[in-house]
């Protein structure tokens, strides 16, 4: 049986404690602060307030749902008590005591996953096996776009008291919507140079950033350009690479991808999701992730591929701030 904690109930925890309930042969148990919860005990999940409370059950996987900013304390906290770890991206706002959390990883052969559900994506996952059939041939650009209103995320609450909000607790366009420089990552490895305009730019009541527009120049000499921002109407996501061969395009609207071919001249959809659940790829990440605690082996998008984009992240504030290109060889990770 897998003892399975949660630290942290916010909307994340929520979405993963349902999806774990449907799983079979577990126990769970829910760390928070919040005190009206007593229709997840008659659940029969166990509610405590502190990790100390939590250990004393025993717990041998955890899901850290909690503010970014208390991420890898909790996780090295856990990781000292050979727990395995789901850490919600971002995998930390700093990478402040990041190499002694992989320390105690190594030492402990702890199973780490960062999770960032886009990988599980099928439009994504498509776009990921063209990219490495070579059927655009050599890469040459991007463009990627997430764009939506913050206040719509969580209409029942306070949009303003919420993480993503707060600079001081690892908030923020760039660091919350962190999926589109991971999967970035997985297609194309790591970057060599980032400039980036980042900031705090609209009238929403927040102090973290809204706005993140960077251009990134991976180590293949691919260019992406990337615009993340908190402030649009409607909701709006897309993908589009170019190689010498062909374009590759995606978008949430639609949710199908599109090969146009130079030589043919003419667009191609390959893949077509219109009944896609975005539930469906939160239900393959925990199923990747307990299947892998259960054969021993790594993930796929472990530690060192979070510090990676956490990095890059960084780099554009960085860049912002000082108003020029930083380059990656000079990476602090």
């Amino acid at each position: 049986m897998n003892k399975i904690l949660i630290v942290g109930y916010g909307s994340i925890g929520k979405r993963h404690l349902e999806n774990i309930l449907l799983q079979k042969n577990i126990k769970i148990i829910v760390c928070t602060k919040r005190n009206d919860l007593t229709k997840l005990e008659k659940k029969g999940i166990i509610i405590v307030n502190t990790i100390a409370d939590a250990l004393l059950h025993k717990p041998n996987i955890a899901f850290i749902t909690n503010e970014t900013s208390y991420h890898i304390k909790t996780a090295i906290k856990l990781a000292e008590n050979g727990i395995h770890l789901f850490i919600e991206k971002p995998l930390s706002h700093s990478i402040k005591d990041i190499k002694k959390l992989e320390k105690i990883v190594n030492e402990n052969k702890i199973i780490v996953q960062i999770g960032c559900d886009h990988r599980f994506h099928p439009c994504i996952k498509k776009i990921k096996n063209i990219l490495d059939s070579k059927k655009l041939g050599k890469i040459i650009s991007a463009y990627v776009e997430n764009s939506s209103y913050l206040p719509d995320w969580h209409p029942y609450e306070d949009y303003r008291k919420g993480y993503a909000a707060k600079k001081e607790l690892g908030g923020g366009i760039a660091l919350t919507m962190i999926h589109e420089l991971d999967f970035l990552y997985w297609f194309f490895g790591d970057v060599k140079k980032v400039f980036s305009i980042t900031g705090k730019f609209s009238d929403l009541e927040i102090s973290a950033d809204d706005l993140s527009m960077m251009t990134l120049n991976f180590n293949q000499n691919i260019i992406v350009q990337l615009h993340l921002d908190y402030f649009s109407r409607p909701e709006f996501k897309s993908c589009k690479i170019k190689g010498i061969d062909g374009t590759v395009y995606w978008n949430s609207d639609l949710n199908e991808v599109k090969i146009y071919s130079q030589n043919k001249k003419q667009w191609k959809t390959v893949l077509k999701k219109e009944d896609f659940k975005r539930n469906s790829m939160f239900i393959d990440e925990l199923k990747y992730f307990l299947k892998c605690v259960k054969n021993k082996e790594e993930t796929f998008n472990s530690i060192k591929d979070g510090k990676k984009t956490l990095q890059i992240v960084l780099d554009a504030k960085k860049s912002s701030k000082q108003g020029k290109i930083i380059r990656q060889n000079k990476m602090t990770v």
